[in-house]
């Protein structure tokens, strides 16, 4: 094994021969939903990726995760685990898509400010290199040809919750699950649910107008070039999975306050707004590509917490298809198959914007187009939003999960599984559901 020195601190890479770690920890069918389902993690604070953030090798064939100890490959045919990279301080942020990479973040200080130093970690063989240092900002994005890193700064950190609660903060700091404790008094002075709460800390942030920067750097000559400055909030910063110089983000705050999904070019041109507004309380967020970078879906509510729908906008022609989900099946996070047969989604709590009396569920949603009736069209109908349905299947049983957690599904490459994190079982883990139901 090699050492190496990253910052202060050390991170060990990990030879390809170290033995793999035990396959699944446990294996039930879920006896709500028939479907298979596996915990692949024994380390409590083991996580997979953000829902948008590429995960997988561009064969299908590994999976990298976080564990408190640094970062692990996941070999999908058997489902074993071996060490990586080794080391408490250090961020999994994605893999390529052209190379067999994991890219990771390590930080000089230990509430995210100062110098970052991105790092590549070879998935097969382990082997590190240093790829750039970022004096400002954090990286959340890499290119489909990877050449350019993806970031974004703020000329402070203002804390969503007073008290000083953020990631990356002193040990003392109260968090559940990764995120703030969120908390606040309304307008009559008793305390909001968390939900609400965190709505009142996130527009607290949008009116601090702090400027920041999204940015790109070259991989190949460090160069750093701002795309778009702004006292907006930026956030979400992601690009195309099949176009090099497409990046999606976002105006971060309220979502029924701000005109969210934006999408501009590297060299700074094309800069449009994905979704306009035209009712009050209408909001769009959660925004992200289909895997063949076509279409750009989104969470869409007409008004707030009332009317729900999966919206896409196909990039190439403006042309826009609405899938409504109901109440129960309105999920915090929404993910396209690779087949872009399927939609997944992970469901929500009764605290959520949906209110959802027994929305506890991952669920697999089919798309259903609403046809012309007796095959007679609108003059204009190419024109206008193409509406339909899902057909809704339960994949999982998550009425023991708390969604304080997000579980941030994705799809296995080969479209047969869902992964995505719980707490169901008390401390953050990695599961896995078979889509095709047990047999019997």
């Amino acid at each position: 094994m090699k050492t190496m020195m990253i910052g202060l601190m050390a991170a060990l890479t990990v030879s390809a021969a170290t033995p793999a770690l035990a396959k699944p920890v446990a294996e039930w069918v879920d006896q709500t939903t028939g479907h298979r389902v596996l915990r692949l993690t024994d380390t409590p604070g083991s996580a997979s990726l953000y829902f948008h953030q590429n995960s997988y090798t561009p064969q299908g064939d590994k999976m990298v995760i976080s564990t408190p100890d640094g970062i692990s490959v996941l070999t999908l045919a058997d489902w074993s685990i071996r060490p990586l990279v080794k080391g408490k301080d250090i961020q999994l942020l994605f893999t390529g898509r052209k190379t067999r990479t994991a890219y990771y973040a390590s930080h000089r200080r230990d509430d995210g400010a100062g110098a970052t130093t991105l790092y590549a970690a070879d998935i097969d063989s382990g082997k590190v290199r240093k790829i750039a240092t970022v004096d400002r900002g954090s990286i959340g994005s890499i290119n489909a040809d990877e050449t350019l890193l993806l970031g974004q700064w703020a000329a402070s950190d203002k804390p969503l919750q007073p008290d000083g609660t953020q990631k990356r903060a002193a040990p003392e700091i109260k968090q559940q699950f990764g995120q703030a404790n969120y908390a606040a008094n309304g307008p009559d002075g008793k305390p909001l649910s968390f939900a609400e709460a965190k709505e009142v800390r996130l527009n607290e942030r949008l009116e601090a107008r702090i400027p920041m920067e999204i940015f790109t750097i070259d991989i190949r000559t460090g160069e750093r070039k701002v795309v778009v400055a702004s006292t907006d909030w930026l956030n979400h910063i992601q690009f195309s999975p099949t176009d090099p110089g497409l990046i999606m983000y976002c105006h971060e705050g309220p979502w029924h306050k701000v005109d969210r999904i934006w999408t501009i070019r590297t060299d700074g041109s094309g800069q449009q707004l994905v979704h306009k507004r035209t009712m009050n309380m209408e909001i769009a967020g959660h925004e992200f590509f289909s895997p063949d970078g076509k279409w750009i879906w989104y969470d869409l509510q007409t008004p707030r917490g009332e009317v729900f729908w999966l919206a896409g906008y196909e990039l190439a022609t403006g042309h826009r298809q609405w899938f409504k989900v109901d109440r129960n099946q309105w999920s915090v996070h929404y993910n396209q198959a690779p087949d872009l047969q399927h939609f997944s989604g992970d469901g929500g709590d009764s605290e959520m914007v949906a209110h959802a009396p027994d929305g506890k569920y991952l669920y697999l949603f089919t798309p259903q187009a609403i046809p012309d009736v007796a095959g007679i069209h609108a003059d204009n109908a190419a024109d206008l939003i193409a509406p339909g349905t899902f057909g809704i299947e339960k994949i999982v049983d998550m009425r023991k999960h708390d969604y304080r957690l997000e579980p941030n599904i994705t799809f296995t490459p080969d479209g047969k599984w869902m992964i995505f994190r719980s707490n169901m079982d008390g401390a953050p883990q990695i599961y896995a559901a078979e889509i095709a139901k047990t047999a019997g």
